[in-house]
C-alpha cells in the first residue's frame, strides 16, 4: 500500500514544521513490510517560507497560486502516487495511534474512506460547546472535519475530488459524494473516534466569539452565496495567523 500525505498550507511557517514532524514519528512507528508513502505540501501561494521549511523537512513541494483550500488540497492529490490520499491540515498533529487506525481502517476492505474526532486544548465553553455539537453530527451522518479527511484514489477520482466550486466545508461535500460512490460497492466511510486528531484552536483566540458565530449564522442562512465567496469567509480567509 502506498499512501500519500497531502496538506495544503497558506502562511504556516510557524506550524508547517512541526506538522511535519508529527508525521515522520507516525510514519516510522507504523513501519511495515509492503507500506510506503510520500508526503506532499502544497504552498497555496504564501507570503512567507513555508514552501521552503517543507522542503527542508524533505516534503515534496507543489505550489498552487490561486488561494483556495479545495483547489490547493486537489493540487496535491494531482501530484500524488498513492493509492489512498491523506489529506491533513497543516495546523494539525498526526500521532501514530490515528495513523495506525487508519491503516487498519484501509487494511480491512471494508472501507471508501474515514475521517476522525477532534481534539482541541484550551477552548472557552462556548468553543467547547459547538465542538461537541459538531463531533456528534460529524460521526452520526459521516461527515469528515477538513482538518483530516482520508479516502482511495480512485473514488476521489471519480466524484471529481474536492469540489472548487466551495471556498470552505469542502470537505462536507466530499465525504457526501465518497459516501454515494461507496455505497453499490459495499463500502463505508466512517469517522473515527478512538484517538482523535489534535488540531491548532487558533481560530479561537483570533476571532472573538461575536465574529465566529457571526461566520457560522451567515454559512446557516446563507450557504451557496456564502461557501462561493470568500468574500464572506474571513475566518478562512482573511490572513490571519
Amino acid at each position: 500500500m502506498h499512501l500519500s500525505i497531502v496538506i495544503p498550507a497558506f502562511n504556516e511557517a510557524r506550524l508547517i514544521e512541526r506538522t511535519l514532524h508529527s508525521i515522520a514519528i507516525s510514519l516510522e512507528a507504523n513501519h511495515q513490510p509492503g507500506f510506503t508513502a510520500e508526503i506532499i505540501v502544497v504552498d497555496n501561494n504564501s507570503t512567507d517560507n513555508t514552501g521552503d521549511l517543507a522542503r527542508q523537512a524533505g516534503a515534496t513541494v507543489v505550489f498552487e497560486p490561486i488561494n483556495q483550500i479545495g483547489r490547493a488540497r486537489n493540487a496535491g492529490a494531482a501530484h500524488a502516487t498513492g493509492d489512498w490520499l491523506l489529506f491533513l491540515d497543516a495546523d494539525s498533529l498526526l500521532s501514530s495511534e490515528l495513523l495506525d487506525d487508519i491503516l487498519q481502517m484501509i487494511e480491512s476492505g471494508k472501507y471508501v474512506g474515514c475521517g476522525s474526532t477532534l481534539r482541541m486544548d484550551g477552548l472557552p465553553w462556548w468553543a467547547h460547546l459547538t465542538l461537541k455539537l459538531w463531533t456528534v453530527t460529524s460521526i452520526v451522518r459521516g461527515w469528515a472535519a477538513g482538518a483530516l479527511v482520508v479516502c482511495r484514489r480512485d473514488a476521489f477520482q471519480d466524484v471529481g475530488g474536492f469540489d472548487q466550486n466551495l471556498y470552505a466545508l469542502d470537505e462536507i461535500a466530499l465525504s457526501k459524494t465518497l459516501i454515494q460512490w461507496g455505497r453499490p460497492r459495499g463500502l463505508r466511510f466512517i469517522i473515527l473516534t478512538k484517538h482523535p486528531l489534535e488540531t491548532s484552536s487558533r481560530k479561537i483566540s483570533l476571532y472573538s466569539s461575536r465574529e465566529i458565530a457571526h461566520q457560522i449564522f451567515r454559512i446557516f442562512i446563507k450557504p451557496k452565496s456564502t461557501l462561493q465567496d470568500k468574500k464572506h469567509l474571513s475566518v478562512w480567509y482573511d490572513g490571519r495567523r
